[in-house]
């Protein structure tokens, strides 16, 4: 599977999560912006095989000029670590997806495998 069938399937599972969360969530998550990245880039200084990071202030943070908040889904490494079977990758973008809808909610570590989120 190529990049941009990944990042169509990543989107596609994301935009689909977004509709059944509840109503005060569901707002929450449509103001948090989400990319699609192969793999993060060399000077991004985080570990290369990570799936998923939250970048921000989260919402029960004071939002600085440098802190807009975002998540990054890595489709090419959700795609190697659930060895190229379609529906694990499907699975994963929604736990990845999840867990850093948490970090953007104020949960922490703790808080978000409380929620069955890691």
């Amino acid at each position: 599977m190529n990049f941009k069938q990944l990042c169509e399937i990543a989107e596609n599972e994301v935009a689909m999560i977004v509709k059944v969360l509840p109503e005060g969530i569901k707002e929450q998550a449509e103001t948090c912006p989400v990319s699609f990245e192969g793999k993060p880039a060399p000077d991004d200084d985080i570990d290369d095989d990570i799936l998923g990071l939250f970048e921000g202030a989260s919402l029960i943070e004071e939002p600085g000029p440098d802190a807009m908040p975002r998540v990054r889904i890595f489709v090419e490494n959700l795609w190697e670590y659930t060895e190229r079977d379609e529906q694990d990758y499907r699975d994963e973008v929604g736990t990845t997806y999840l867990h850093e809808l948490g970090h953007y909610l104020g949960w922490d570590e703790d808080e978000i495998a409380e929620r069955g989120l890691e």
